[in-house]
C-alpha cells in the first residue's frame, strides 16, 4: 500500500472537482462554499470549466462568490453540450478532466487531497472512456492496479469499504478473491486510523444469503472469505466474521464493515444517509472524497439541489491526519 503524504499538523489544502458540468455539481459547489467561512474557503481551489461556474452562480444566487474563489481551469465543455440534466459524452469527459487534473495537483503537492462532485457514469461511457467509479480513475492517475484502491462509503455513523463496486455480479464473483478481501481490508483499517479510529473493529460480509449456511447456499464463502480473514488474523488484524450482512447491520457494533458487492455496502448507507454520506476512495497515495450521492440530472439547472453531503465531506476531510499504514 503506498503511503500518503499529508502535511503533519495544517489544515488540509482541498481540491474541488466539479464533477459532471451538466450535473448538480457546480451548484452544490458554490452552495457548499458559500456556506463556509473565509478561513476555510481559502483552502479550496476549485477544478471545472470556469463559463460553467458563472452559468451555476447565476443559478444559485453566488455573483459575488465568484470573485473570492481559487479557480483552475479544467474540464472545457462546448457551448452545445452546456445543457443542464443532459447527459452528454463531452459533460462526461469534463468530469473525468476536472478530477485528473486535481489528482495531479495533488500527487505535486499543491494540494493535500481531492473532492470530486458527482460524475454521470453513462456519460463518461459514451465518451470512450473506461471508467468504474472514482476509485478505477484514482487507481489510473495514481498508477496502481484497479485491485489496490476501494471505496469507503460513510454515512449515518456507518463506515463500509467494498471489495468490489461498479460491475455486474457476475464480473464481481469472478475478480474476487482471498487477496483482494485482504486487500481490502487493510485499505479500510488504514482509513479508520487516519479518521482517528486507533483500533477499528472491523466485521466482514459473506458472499452468499447468511455468508453460506455453513455451505448451504454455495461455496463461495469457504473458498474466498473464510481464508482472507483467516489470513488477516494471521497477521494480527482481528476480525469478525463472515456474517450475513443484514444480521451483523442491524447489531451497529463495528466500526468498519466490508462488503463483497456493491448492493450490501450501498443500500444501508443510501438508505439511512441518503443525502449525506461521503465515498472516499483509498488504498492510493492521493486520497480523493466524492459525495454519496448521484449527479440528480432530474433537478440539475434549478438551484435546489442540497450541498449538505458535499459539507460534510469537507467536514470529513478536515479531519484527516496522516497514518503508517501495511506496505503489501
Amino acid at each position: 500500500m503506498t503511503p500518503l503524504h499529508l502535511r503533519a499538523g495544517a489544515p488540509l489544502r482541498l481540491a474541488l472537482a466539479l464533477g459532471d458540468p451538466n450535473g448538480i455539481g457546480p451548484e452544490i459547489a458554490l452552495k457548499a462554499l458559500a456556506a463556509l467561512p473565509p478561513s476555510e474557503r481559502d483552502r479550496i481551489t476549485v477544478f471545472g470549466p470556469a463559463d460553467v461556474l458563472v452559468r451555476a452562480a447565476a443559478t444559485v444566487g453566488q455573483h459575488e462568490l465568484l470573485g473570492v474563489l481559487r479557480v483552475r481551469e479544467a474540464g472545457a465543455l462546448p457551448a452545445d453540450a452546456a445543457v443542464p440534466g443532459t447527459v452528454h459524452p463531452a459533460a462526461g469527459a469534463s468530469a473525468v478532466a476536472s478530477a485528473t487534473a486535481a489528482l495531479h495537483a495533488c500527487q505535486a503537492g499543491e494540494f493535500d487531497a481531492v473532492i470530486a462532485c458527482p460524475h454521470h457514469e453513462t456519460a463518461i461511457h459514451q465518451a470512450g472512456i473506461a471508467f468504474s467509479g472514482y476509485p478505477s480513475l484514482v487507481a489510473k492517475v495514481t498508477g496502481v492496479a484497479d485491485g489496490e484502491v476501494f471505496m469507503l462509503l460513510i454515512g449515518a455513523g456507518l463506515r463500509i469499504v467494498h471489495v468490489t463496486l461498479h460491475e455486474s455480479v457476475r464480473s464481481a464473483l469472478d475478480r474476487l478473491t482471498p487477496e483482494l478481501v485482504v486487500r481490502a481490508v487493510r485499505a479500510g483499517a488504514r482509513a479508520c486510523r487516519m479518521l482517528g479510529i486507533e483500533e477499528p473493529s472491523i466485521a466482514a460480509f459473506g458472499i452468499n444469503p447468511h455468508a453460506s449456511e455453513g455451505g448451504l447456499f454455495g461455496p463461495e464463502d469457504a473458498a474466498i472469505v473464510e481464508p482472507a480473514l483467516a489470513r488477516l488474523r494471521d497477521e494480527g488484524q482481528p476480525i469478525d466474521g463472515p456474517f450475513g450482512a443484514d444480521v451483523v447491520l442491524a447489531r451497529r457494533s463495528h466500526d468498519l464493515y466490508v462488503a463483497m458487492l456493491h448492493d450490501q455496502g450501498h443500500i444501508p448507507i443510501k438508505l439511512l444517509a441518503p443525502h449525506a454520506a461521503s465515498a472516499l476512495s483509498i488504498g492510493a497515495d492521493v486520497l480523493l472524497s466524492s459525495v454519496g450521492h448521484g449527479s440528480a440530472m432530474d433537478i440539475a439547472g434549478r438551484g435546489i439541489a442540497d450541498p449538505t453531503a458535499l459539507l460534510r465531506t469537507i467536514a470529513l476531510l478536515s479531519g484527516v491526519r496522516q497514518v503508517q499504514g501495511p506496505t503489501a
